[in-house]
């Protein structure tokens, strides 16, 4: 009886370590296999049915390449982003559904927009834009931690921080050219010929027209050729065309402004602009930002509006019809 008992038990641990080694098996074969959703056949029975289906459809021509591009989605996980449009849809009214949403928005433009903005704004300065603080310093602000800093002192501060890295910023990139121009305009000075006004504009007169000096808000018509303080032409009349470039005194830089309005027509000079004068700090093409500027300027004349040239013109003809007649008159007596 006890053999019979000893065996039996045998048998039983068998059993059981061979159901248990077959369930190992089993699950170490077992494949995974995602949720079907199985879609209700289309029945499209009236035309609002036609037009509804047809505008669905096309309003996603595009879409995968904006997402692809603009929102950095890898098409491969296109079942994610349809559960992810299924689950929206079917939620769009939970106001919790809704705050979900606006959260995953929010990260979404702060690490693809504003972040990248502020990264871009601190390079090559003293202090540089960490994510993951900036990260912490929002969440912060919005559950109201007053731990580190309050919210008004934090937006002065970044304000006065923004300050003084774009000043150091502009100094590192940009102070050796203004050095440049000012040295120019210093040495410039002293030669012979070169007048300097109360606003620091510098010219030499060229040749000394005997025209009309024109107006702020006349046409004048120039030819020039603009240069940089170490020779480099950034821009011409001749550029444009042979015909001279047309505008008013008061549409270009503060330089121009005031030399044009001293020229005589017929003048050429050649101007020697402070950076304050022309572009200030910011960039223009070719000209770096606090650039001081060397142009050669020749004023061909006004540009007359064409009511006051015809009444010129009227005033003329009627000036030479008396003197036509007494020549006719002369004329026929000999």
């Amino acid at each position: 009886m006890k053999k019979i008992l000893i065996v039996a038990l045998t048998l039983l641990v068998s059993a059981s370590f061979s159901t248990a080694d077959a369930a190992k098996k089993k699950k170490k074969n077992e494949v995974k296999v995602d949720t079907v959703v199985v879609k209700q056949p289309v029945v499209l029975t009236n035309g609002s049915d036609t037009l509804s289906y047809a505008a669905g459809m096309m309003l996603t021509k595009g879409l995968k390449p904006y997402l692809q591009q603009s929102l950095g989605v890898d098409t491969t996980y296109m079942a994610d982003f349809m559960r992810g449009f299924e689950e929206m849809l079917k939620s769009s009214n939970d106001p919790k559904m809704k705050a979900y949403a606006a959260g995953i928005d929010i990260a979404n433009q702060l690490n693809k927009r504003m972040l990248p903005g502020m990264e871009r704004e601190f390079t090559d300065t003293p202090d540089t834009i960490i994510a993951e603080t900036v990260h912490r310093g929002f969440t912060d602000a919005l559950e109201g931690d007053t731990t580190v800093m309050h919210q008004q002192y934090a937006e002065q501060l970044f304000q006065v921080k923004q300050m003084e890295n774009r000043e150091a910023k502009e100094e590192k990139l940009y102070g050796p050219n203004r050095d440049a121009g000012r040295k120019f305009l210093a040495e410039n000075a002293k030669k012979e010929g070169v007048i300097t006004t109360p606003s620091g504009l510098q010219y030499k007169v060229l040749t000394q027209g005997e025209g009309e000096v024109p107006q702020l808000t006349d046409k004048v018509l120039v030819h020039y050729e603009g240069r940089l303080v170490d020779g480099t032409v950034f821009d011409a009349s001749s550029k444009h065309g042979t015909e001279p470039s047309s505008f008013q005194p008061n549409q270009v830089i503060p330089g121009w402004k005031e030399a044009l309005t001293m020229m005589p027509v017929g003048s050429k000079w050649q101007l020697y602009i402070p950076y304050e004068l022309a572009y200030g700090e910011r960039e223009a093409g070719q000209i770096k930002p606090f650039s001081a500027l060397i142009f050669d300027v020749e004023l061909v004349g006004i540009d007359k509006p064409k009511a006051e040239t015809t009444a010129s013109s009227t005033k003329k003809t009627t000036a030479k019809k008396p003197a036509t007649a007494a020549r006719k008159k002369t004329a026929k007596r000999k």
